[in-house]
């Protein structure tokens, strides 16, 4: 597994510390996902065997910020459906990464305002941070890296692609 951090770090409480950290622990992996050409390219996709096809777009690029969608494409029924819809923020001076949602309709909402109890937005980014490094380090696992991500000719779809026309 490809991780930087400690053995047993699921079982500690969440802190900010310790959320700044599997944030640090994301943009590494993300490093590992992201080609060099992603300057010239929006979108992105890796083949690799015994693995569904894992898709990327650049949604945004700023000077110190990009915001990607990253996601598994399927086949169903002759159409597609995406799966886990991750939508993550970079922060390329800080170095860190973080899940903004896994809802395409959340991706750019705002969820936090000084109304919301505070504790309840931590443990919802703890969370979901959470299952994005967990992922990341799947992903890297089973072979998704620099090398198999490859431009792609379409960006990433609705939730529910329409049904490929067949012609014969």
């Amino acid at each position: 597994m490809v991780s930087f951090r400690e053995r047993h770090g699921l079982f500690l409480r969440p802190r900010l510390k310790r959320l700044q950290e599997m944030q640090g622990e994301i943009y590494r992996q993300l490093l590992m996902l992201i080609p060099d050409h992603a300057v010239h390219h929006d979108s992105f996709q890796s083949i690799v065997p015994g693995s569904p096809l894992l898709r990327m777009d650049i949604l945004e690029r700023h000077p110190y910020t990009r915001f990607l969608r990253l996601t598994y494409q399927f086949e169903k029924d002759q159409q597609q459906e995406i799966s886990p819809d991750a939508h993550i923020r970079m922060y390329q001076d800080a170095r860190l990464a973080e899940v903004t949602s896994f809802d395409p309709e959340q991706g750019f909402k705002r969820l936090a305002h000084p109304w919301y109890p505070h504790y309840q937005l931590f443990q919802r980014t703890w969370r979901q941070n959470l299952v994005l490094d967990k992922w990341l380090g799947y992903l890297l696992q089973q072979g998704h890296s620099v090398v198999t991500m490859q431009p792609a000719s379409d960006k990433i779809g609705a939730k529910q692609a329409r049904p490929v026309a067949v012609t014969g």
